[in-house]
């Protein structure tokens, strides 16, 4: 049984997404991930799942370099340090000059002056293409007040709804927000329901969505797009580990199964997507 409808009839979305997996599956993007450390784990072992390439690099000597060689950029301030945040500036910057796509998580704004002033600061000076957020996050990224609890949100996507279409037209940039994933971007806004009540359960998957993110951008020029279809695969696999999981700890390894896995005929069965 399907349950998704499209923006158009005529668009068959779970082929793109399965396209973009084969995509990612034959090239092998370099994702270079300047990550926190609970995150990185995760982070890698499910873009090597995926098929991508990850790097997982932050040394203020050599981010430079790999930002602008890899296909895609992944900043999460995560484990935040000045340090970090100046390897982060400095990335942002040489994948912005090589053309590359930046994906920005901004872990914990709102929780502290400290991280939403740094958030603040490095995409004022380089926008990023994607920023993906809980919804507080994304509220305090807008300049809302927001209920940040640590680096979980106190808000629902809706409510971020209003912040997300500010940032995404102020960066301008695509704006990712969960629990039902919302994907805004100029004159669109993708609703994704998949996903299941274990995953925010598992440190580091919500870092492992943006992850993602940045391996689908690698292979689709259409940013919007390859959020959305990201976050498909993030939720679908969820579900799939989830049916063969009895707790946290399976699930963690049935996921990166699932992602190994995924198949075609795994998106068109489970596939919950609106866009409008």
């Amino acid at each position: 049984m399907r349950h998704h409808r499209y923006l158009r009839d005529s668009i068959d979305r779970p082929g793109l997404i399965w396209r973009d997996i084969a995509r990612i599956r034959a090239a092998a993007p370099l994702v270079h991930n300047v990550t926190n450390f609970v995150a990185m784990n995760t982070t890698a072992n499910a873009l090597l799942a995926l098929g991508a390439s990850p790097v997982m690099a932050h040394a203020a000597g050599e981010v430079a370099d790999l930002a602008a060689a890899a296909g895609a950029l992944v900043i999460n301030i995560g484990t935040l340090s000045p340090e970090w945040a100046e390897s982060m500036r400095l990335a942002m910057g040489a994948a912005a000059r090589a053309g590359r796509p930046i994906v920005f998580d901004p872990v914990g704004a709102g929780a502290t002056a400290y991280r939403t002033e740094s958030c603040r600061r490095l995409i004022e000076e380089t926008p990023p293409s994607i920023i993906r957020g809980n919804a507080s996050e994304i509220r305090a990224l807008a300049g809302a007040s927001s209920g940040s609890k640590g680096v979980d949100s106190g808000d629902d996507s809706e409510t971020a709804l209003e912040s997300a279409r500010v940032l995404a037209a102020r960066s301008p940039c695509v704006v990712v927000s969960g629990a039902v994933d919302l994907v805004v971007s100029a004159g669109r806004v993708a609703r994704l329901s998949n996903g299941h009540a274990m995953m925010p359960r598992v440190t580091g998957l919500g870092c492992t969505a943006t992850a993602l993110i940045g391996a689908f951008a690698a292979v689709n020029s259409s940013l919007p797009d390859a959020a959305a279809h990201a976050m498909a695969v993030m939720g679908i696999a969820g579900e799939l580990a989830a049916a063969e999981s009895s707790g946290p700890g399976t699930f963690q390894v049935k996921f990166l199964d699932a992602i190994y896995a995924l198949t075609e005929a795994d998106i068109r069965a489970r596939l919950k997507m609106e866009i409008a």
